[in-house]
């Protein structure tokens, strides 16, 4: 699929259309340094990069409201039809998924305060860190699927969210293990619970930008479709 836009009579358009792509990928590295830095921040309990993803959070609300904006002045004005028209469409609800990992960067960061300060803060630490970095290389596959328009890579994100799942399903067993073993461990089982969930949704966003990329390219919605709808519907 060519992404340059270069057919249309007006360079305007062009830009205009490259201009809000380029500010959704923009927005994605921002939420994917955040997503990171809160992993990071509970692994290594630093404090002060947890307070710098909450600040983050601030810049991640503006450029959504600026993408959205660009893009119902797109809509208004160019009045873009077939591929034009869902590539702004499709970057119109990445950039809604994209904000709301940053709001779960934020609910991790906030929550690591708390386990980094708890004597029980090695509780599910593996899980946390493995979880995480499976949800920042999914982030990065699917905005790296949108830029190339790239199908085949947009469905193995997909497949990893169930790896996410799993793992998440594995650290909750984990965790009921702790509280029957210990009852002093509760609160923190709960503190951890928040966090687990936080990155598990983060995954199903990373999940939906993905979905996005095969409506993009083939105009086929996947929403709500299993992986194995997903991956008939993208071979024929």
């Amino acid at each position: 699929m060519d992404m340059n836009f270069n057919q249309h009579i007006s360079a305007q358009f062009n830009a205009d259309l490259e201009t809000i792509r380029n500010k959704m990928m923009t927005m994605g590295g921002l939420v994917e340094r955040q997503i990171a830095a809160a992993i990071d921040a509970i692994c290594d309990g630093d404090s002060a990069v947890v307070e710098e993803v909450i600040r983050r959070e601030d810049e991640v609300d503006r450029l959504e409201v600026a993408i959205d904006n660009a893009c119902t002045q797109v809509l208004v004005l160019r009045q873009p039809a077939a591929s034009d028209l869902r590539m702004v469409i499709a970057v119109s609800r990445v950039v809604r998924d994209l904000e709301r990992m940053g709001d779960e960067a934020c609910k991790i960061a906030i929550h690591a305060r708390e386990y980094t300060q708890s004597s029980h803060s090695q509780i599910c630490q593996q899980a946390i860190r493995s979880m995480g970095a499976e949800v920042v290389k999914m982030l990065t596959g699917a905005l790296d699927a949108f830029a190339r328009a790239d199908v085949s890579d947009a469905v193995d994100v997909v497949r990893n969210d169930k790896l996410v799942d799993q793992q998440y399903a594995s650290a909750l067993r984990e965790l009921i293990t702790y509280m029957m073993e210990d009852p002093r461990s509760i609160s923190q089982a709960i503190n951890i619970l928040w966090i687990l969930r936080a990155i598990e949704r983060i995954g199903d966003h990373a999940r939906n930008i993905s979905e996005q990329v095969i409506y993009l390219v083939s105009g086929t919605d996947v929403r709500h479709s299993s992986l194995s709808e997903i991956e008939e519907r993208t071979q024929q």
